[in-house]
Formats: C-alpha cells, sequence, structure tokens
C-alpha cells in the first residue's frame, strides 16, 4: 500500500467538511484544524520525499564517480607497468633505446594526468557522499515532523468524536513539534 500526502490532506479535509456542518463551533474550529494540519502533513511529506530522491540520486553519482577513479586508477597502473617494460628496454640498450627512453618518459607525463584525473573523481564522490547524507539527515528529520503532523491529525479525529479540548491542544502540540522538526531539517 503506497502512502500519498496530498490524497491523505484531501481525504482528512473532506472529513473535517462533513464535521464542520454539525454546527457545533468546537467541531469547526477542530475541522479546521485537521484541514491545517492536512495541509502542513501533505507539505512535509512532498518535501521527504524531495529529500530522500536528492540522497539517492547524491548516492548513485557518487558511486559513479568512484567507478570513473578506479578505472583512472587502473590505466595508472596499466600505464606504470608499460613504462617499467619501456625502462627495461632502454637499459638493454640496441638500436631502439632511444625510442624506448623516450617512451618511458612520456608514460610518465601521461600518469601525472590520469592521477590528477583519479583524484579529481575521488574529491567529486566524497562531495557527493557528503551531499548524500545531507539529504537523508534531513529526510529522516521530515519523516519524524510528518509522522508527528498525522498523528496530529488522528488525535483531532478523537477529539471530535468525544469533543474533548484536551485531544484538540496535544494534537496542535504534536503540530508544532513535527514543525519543530521540519524546521531542524533544514538547521541542523
Amino acid at each position: 500500500m503506497t502512502h500519498d500526502p496530498a490524497l491523505d490532506a484531501h481525504e482528512h479535509a473532506e472529513h473535517a467538511e462533513h464535521a464542520a456542518h454539525a454546527g457545533d463551533p468546537f467541531i469547526s474550529q477542530v475541522s479546521i484544524t485537521v484541514a491545517i494540519l492536512a495541509v502542513l502533513a501533505a507539505s512535509v511529506g512532498s518535501l521527504e520525499t524531495v529529500e530522500e530522491g536528492r540522497a539517492i540520486t547524491a548516492s548513485a553519482e557518487a558511486v559513479l564517480r568512484q567507478d570513473e577513479a578506479t578505472d583512472a586508477w587502473n590505466e595508472y597502473q596499466a600505464d606504470s607497468l608499460k613504462k617499467h617494460v619501456y625502462g627495461i628496454a632502454a637499459d638493454a640498450g640496441g638500436p631502439r633505446a632511444a625510442k624506448y627512453a623516450a617512451t618511458a618518459k612520456d608514460q610518465v607525463a601521461k600518469q601525472d594526468e590520469i592521477r590528477k584525473r583519479a583524484q579529481e573523481d575521488e574529491a567529486d564522490r566524497d562531495k557527493l557522499m557528503k551531499e548524500s547524507a545531507l539529504h537523508e539527515h534531513r529526510h529522516h528529520w521530515l519523516t519524524g515532523g510528518a509522522t508527528l503532523i498525522e498523528i496530529g491529525i488522528a488525535i483531532c479525529t478523537v477529539a471530535i468524536i468525544t469533543r474533548r479540548r484536551s485531544f484538540w491542544r496535544g494534537s496542535i502540540l504534536l503540530a508544532v513539534v513535527g514543525l519543530a522538526l521540519f524546521g531542524a531539517a533544514y538547521l541542523a
């Protein structure tokens, strides 16, 4: 079963509208609270989904950068072997010794470029992993915030059924704590 914050918000608003027709001012206040909380829950839930997607995307990009760095280091090692082979061939002497020595020297310059590329890929990977962790951190805080607001909506329903203000106040308190978690997601 999938969770759709927008659909949940719509359903809660409809229930609140039906309860508001009862004519009781308290019921009307609680119904308005339900509608407001439903909008807040949908908003926080949507941001939660966005942060989750960003975390996954940044993590996937980090894996790609790691693959590119690994490929570059493999190329670096292969060129290192070539450099040594040409160096041995140059040391052996013969008519092509100068050419082998030049090729070995060229491999050193090529290796420097490859090392730089590999290190840049690793730096990008590290940056993307930190970005992914930040989005994941926000996702967790937003999950808590949306959950508390949704619990507040459920408690509002209890307040409507029992006509007890303490439940209504409790639901508002939960929503305030949920909004504090929302704020913590972007401040922490």
